[in-house]
């Protein structure tokens, strides 16, 4: 059955009554916004429908009930090439609002499976997945907090053709009917069954769609606040707490012990070192100009034990490649703006565009390794994790990325041999904080939570490399070659 052919008429309200109404949804949708602040949940309100439904009439009415410092407005149209050289969601990852804040979609991530789908701008199997995308996106925006109302503003064709009728006579309206519009109001009928799938897979418990008929822009108008309220009033009605807390790290029951069985005793002697350091600086500046020439993005993601040698390492990956190619992305504690967005949000923002190489030292990963062992996150948070970052790499590597990960791994007695080095070595005692002597204390901790993230975040796409990292020599080495033999492998 089709959903829009079978939407039922709305019922005309008197003017009376609808102004009575209008004005108490208005001041009631004034104050949730007020709580939803207090409350710190953030709230995506996403417009989609037919060309001349009244999406800006209506999304410009629901402004005036909001005040406007605590909302944004988007409207979503072809990507730019800044966008294009990305993956799909990341233009929708960088603006979903912090903890708080209401951002309002004048269309949204469902181009993807509509317009861009029946004009072609996509392959058939980019929109097939583009539904699983979606659903994961929102439901893991969900499963953060947020609140996501998704409205469909719907017309019959004939109602559609009057509306540009009336635009296209006014000569100070007739700019807003564009030959696309015109071109997709002739191709209705394909559009109405593509709207009519996109609604049937994606209309989920988390993030359900609600069709509005807006032939009567007052009726439309109604139906949505009233929405928008209810959604509101429950989401605040199942609002934990605002305020951030402290977790007891849950004892690991995790059995596979993958780090204990790798082999640190692996070196490479310095004149070798330095042969093959050669070699693979050479070759890494050649990939990068091949990266750029195919426009393939590359992430290089170091994670590893403090003092394991990461900088060191990153350091001669780097050390021929032209600057303007890469981007070295430090991860440290999140700030107070990257608190108040869901965690992935901040290193969305660092993704990095076709042809280029984004080398981070730590990384999303911090959610499973930090954050679950200090007790930042709850348990049901650190273990929902593990998918959500799978269907990140996923949705990066479906775009063409090219992702490689690194565990640099060494003993417990070398960390504490170099902790002391650098106690004793002034320009390295910047290098030792008090924080590194009490993660030392949880060495197992740590441990089990590094088997664990290995073991379920290896994937065929964007698998782990444990690097013995003992003789940093041989570290080095073994990273750079790794990254070669990806990216060689993609190319």
């Amino acid at each position: 059955m089709n959903i829009l052919k079978n939407l039922p008429r709305p019922v005309k309200t008197a003017k009376d009554a609808y102004k009575a109404e209008m004005t108490g949804l208005e001041l009631k949708l004034g104050a949730l916004q007020r709580r939803i602040i207090g409350a710190k949940i953030p709230v995506m309100i996403v417009f989609e429908g037919w060309d001349a439904s009244g999406k800006g009439t209506l999304i410009n009415k629901l402004m005036m009930s909001f005040d406007p410092r605590g909302y944004n407005v988007h409207s979503i149209s072809k990507p730019n090439e800044e966008e294009a050289f990305r993956p799909f969601l990341w233009r929708f990852w960088t603006k979903t609002p912090e903890n708080g804040r209401i951002a309002i979609f004048d269309r949204s991530w469902y181009r993807r499976v509509s317009t861009e789908r029946v004009d072609k701008d996509v392959r058939k199997d980019e929109c097939g997945n583009a539904y699983a995308d979606i659903n994961t996106f929102e439901k893991q925006l969900v499963d953060g907090g947020g609140v996501i109302v998704k409205i469909f503003l719907h017309i019959t064709r004939k109602e559609q053709r009057k509306r540009f009728k009336k635009l296209r006579g006014n000569p100070a309206t007739s700019w807003r009917v564009t030959k696309d519009d015109i071109k997709h109001h002739r191709q209705y009928g394909k559009y109405l069954k593509t709207y009519d799938e996109m609604i049937k897979s994606t209309d989920t418990e988390y993030a359900s769609w609600t069709v509005v008929d807006s032939s009567s822009q007052k009726a439309a108008a109604l139906a949505i606040f009233r929405l928008i309220a209810k959604k509101l009033d429950k989401a605040l009605s199942s609002d934990g707490s605002s305020k951030p807390v402290k977790h007891r790290p849950a004892p690991s029951s995790y059995q596979k012990k993958i780090l204990a069985k790798v082999d640190l005793g692996r070196i490479l002697q310095k004149d070798e070192y330095l042969r093959k350091l050669d070699d693979c600086q050479e070759r890494i500046r050649d990939i990068e100009h091949e990266i750029y020439r195919k426009r393939m993005p590359v992430l290089v993601l170091y994670e590893g034990w403090d003092a394991a040698g990461k900088g060191g390492n990153i350091r001669r990956l780097v050390q021929s490649m032209d600057p303007r190619g890469y981007e070295v992305v430090p991860i440290a504690a999140p700030s107070d703006i990257e608190k108040r967005h869901h965690y992935q949000w901040r290193f969305w923002n660092r993704i990095p565009k076709a042809g280029h190489m984004a080398i981070f030292d730590r990384t999303w990963y911090g959610r499973v390794l930090v954050e679950r062992v200090e007790g930042f996150c709850s348990e049901k948070e650190w273990r929902r994790s593990y998918g959500e970052i799978n269907d990140m790499e996923r949705h990066i590597s479906s775009f063409g990325a090219v992702i490689v990960k690194f565990w640099l791994n060494i003993s417990n007695e070398e960390q504490l041999r170099r902790f002391k080095e650098r106690q004793t070595t002034p320009w390295k005692q910047w290098k030792i904080t008090d924080e590194d002597w009490r993660n030392r204390e949880k060495w197992d901790l740590y441990s089990a939570a590094v088997d664990e993230m290995i073991d379920r975040t290896s994937t065929s796409h964007a698998p782990w490399t444990i690097v013995e990292s003992n003789c940093k020599y041989f570290a080095r080495i073994k990273a750079i070659e790794t990254v070669i033999g990806a990216v060689e492998k993609a190319l």
